[in-house]
């Protein structure tokens, strides 16, 4: 079955193909090859996200460690230099907090643009962020990733995290909205690699 459209502006066609239902991209929306099937399905692969709920608490709480460290040595380095400098020091304590939530913005950026596409917390835990079509993360969809779960959990509370636990592939809001899928690295079939977009 075939399905074609176009706009009156011309060059854009849309179409939608499902020849027999065989083949990975079988009923598939297609926007001149833009649009790519999910690459991990959770009742074919269930390995692929099994204790991925559970380990992601972990690895989240691992990296709550390695961002609070470096955080909490620069308030300790302001509160010295505020005393070395009879007060006048301590007028950096208003610039701890910016640059607090921008070194948590690119360590997950960087992280999950890295080649393990994934934050130090998930590597000890064995798990790796994908696109889910199966691309690596870069640093752009790390920083917007994190950036978007601080949000949701803001403002629709911590109790959002309880989508995980109604899908099969444990994927919050936030991945919802981006695309993005956390998966068991250690069973990952190796899937196609897209270009990074920086």
């Amino acid at each position: 079955m075939s399905c074609h459209g176009s706009f009156p502006s011309g060059g854009w066609t849309m179409s939608y193909s499902d020849s027999g239902n065989s083949g990975p991209q079988a009923g598939a929306w297609r926007n001149d090859g833009g649009v790519q099937p999910h690459a991990f399905d959770p009742y074919r692969q269930p390995e692929l996200f099994r204790g991925v709920a559970t380990r992601r608490v972990f690895a989240f709480l691992i990296d709550m460690v390695v961002i609070s460290v470096p955080v909490i040595l620069g308030y300790l380095f302001i509160a010295l230099f505020g005393v070395v400098t009879l007060g006048l020091g301590w007028a950096l304590f208003w610039l701890a907090w910016p640059a607090s939530v921008i070194w948590a913005i690119v360590y997950y950026g960087a992280c999950i643009g890295g080649p393990s596409s994934a934050t130090i917390g998930m590597r000890v835990m064995d798990l790796e962020l994908r696109t889910w079509y199966g691309a690596p993360g870069y640093f752009v969809l790390g920083a917007t990733h994190a950036v978007l779960f601080w949000v949701t959990v803001s403002f629709l509370s911590p109790f959002v995290v309880l989508v995980g636990l109604f899908n099969g592939r444990r994927r919050l809001l936030h991945d919802f909205v981006l695309g993005t899928v956390v998966i068991n690295n250690s069973v990952r079939a190796p899937a196609p690699q897209g270009a990074r977009t920086y």
